[in-house]
């Protein structure tokens, strides 16, 4: 297999002024904040087939090494609506086994299982907040554990305060 270094950032289209956002993040030269975004490969066109756009989704997850993924209001039930694409790729994570990093749009700290998508809740992942220095964070640390240690746990995870307050945050 190729050799992953992108970040997948997935999220429900409701979301999408979040994942601006984080574009906004990586563009701007005063925050610490960057990724290789796995959307920037294969562009996918609005207007594209269904079939097309599944496979497009593929292509970069399979040259995924992590994924972000935006937890909002409808983000639980828009990954379990199979004519939805986030369904797709929640499948696809799932089935690739990809380390993946929940973050909550609404500021907390904690695992959201009302929120998650079902097929990931019993994974283990980790839920942070929506912010440029808790995701760089979770990414560098997280998702290097992951390999070793996704064999011993089980369900989402979180951070505990002082790795915020450590943070600054």
């Amino acid at each position: 297999m190729a050799y992953r270094n992108k970040t997948f950032v997935s999220f429900a289209s409701e979301d999408i002024t979040s994942y601006r956002l984080m574009q906004a993040w990586k563009a701007n030269r005063h925050i610490a904040f960057d990724f290789h975004d796995a959307h920037d490969l294969n562009v996918a066109l609005d207007t594209s087939q269904p079939e097309t756009i599944r496979r497009r989704l593929r292509e970069r997850l399979a040259n995924t090494k992590q994924v972000v993924l935006l937890v909002g209001e409808k983000t639980r039930e828009v990954a379990a609506a199979r004519s939805r694409f986030l369904h797709y790729e929640v499948e696809t994570i799932r089935r690739l086994d990809l380390p993946v990093v929940f973050a909550n749009l609404n500021g907390y700290r904690r695992v959201r299982t009302d929120r998650i998508p079902a097929v990931l809740a019993a994974q283990f992942t980790l839920s942070v907040s929506f912010g440029p220095a808790i995701i760089r964070y979770a990414l560098d640390d997280y998702v290097g554990r992951f390999a070793a240690e996704r064999a011993d746990k089980k369900s989402p995870r979180f951070y505990l305060p002082n790795v915020y307050e450590n943070l600054g945050l």
